[in-house]
């Protein structure tokens, strides 16, 4: 019995060293495109930690809600937050529809099957890998001129599909909503990051709110040490992928950062098969 519990002690922390490297990469990959790396962290949870779709889920979810937090924070460095205040309308405007619609996406996910959800993670990532290889296309566009009030509600119903596919999918929405904003509002880019930081914030909030309510924690609390671990190696990556920024070429980086996303899909879509 001593000889297993060791067995088991030794199991679990190879598994949390694991877990720390795979959320440095992952942080790394994010931080390159200024991101949270949920998107890249579901494919591993699911593929190489063998998690439920659901329970990596909810993991990511929470390891993307400590990420997003801790890039707000770092941001606060480089970048004036005046702007953030300045922009407060476009910020609740968006943010009105990622509150209800991450009340929606916990519902959808708690009640559809898994192999439907495992179908919505694959159409999911490869709608991502599609916007990340057209990553300049979209971020060197000026924004669509349009009315004032066509402008707010495409906002807010924008918002809403952001904020479903951010509790479905445990993704903070960034990689929706900085694209959203641009189109939409006419901001700079980097001010739109700023942006979607502010409203991916309460919108993880609202989705680990609903998690909680429904009682599906307890499949969780097991796995503390390692969201821990998997946290701290994500905000380690993000601030190493911001210094390496510099050094990248990023056109080509958003084509091999979509081509791995698309490469995850398909081995996704191949293991539910």
């Amino acid at each position: 019995m001593g000889r297993m519990s060791i067995l088991i002690y030794i199991q679990n922390n190879i598994k949390n060293v694991w877990a720390f490297c795979w959320g440095c990469l992952i942080g790394i990959l994010g931080g390159l495109i200024g991101l949270g790396g949920a998107e890249f962290r579901l494919p591993v949870l699911v593929g190489i930690f063998k998690y439920r779709i659901l329970t990596a889920i909810i993991i990511n979810l929470i390891v993307s809600f400590v990420t997003v937090v801790f890039s707000f924070l770092f941001r606060t460095k480089h970048i004036d937050l005046s702007c953030v205040v300045t922009n407060t309308p476009i910020i609740l405007n968006i943010l009105f529809g990622t509150l209800i619609g991450s009340y929606i996406g916990v519902n959808l996910a708690t009640k559809i099957n898994e192999q439907a959800l495992y179908r919505i993670v694959t159409v999911f990532l490869v709608g991502l890998s599609a916007v990340l290889i057209g990553h300049d296309l979209i971020m060197y566009n000026q924004g669509i001129q349009m009315m004032a009030p066509l402008r707010i509600f495409l906002g807010f119903i924008a918002g809403i599909g952001i904020g479903v596919f951010s509790s479905m999918l445990g993704v903070a929405g960034g990689e929706l909503i900085i694209p959203t904003i641009i189109l939409l509002f006419s901001v700079d880019i980097k001010i739109a990051g700023s942006l979607s930081l502010a409203i991916s914030i309460p919108t993880i909030a609202m989705g680990l709110v609903k998690y909680k309510d429904r009682q599906l924690f307890h499949e969780i609390r097991p796995q503390f040490t390692f969201i821990i671990f998997l946290s701290l190696g994500s905000i380690a990556g993000a601030l190493i992928g911001s210094y390496l920024l510099s050094f990248v070429s990023v056109p080509v980086l958003h084509v091999i950062l979509g081509a791995i996303l698309l490469i995850s899909a398909i081995k996704m879509a191949i293991r539910k098969k």
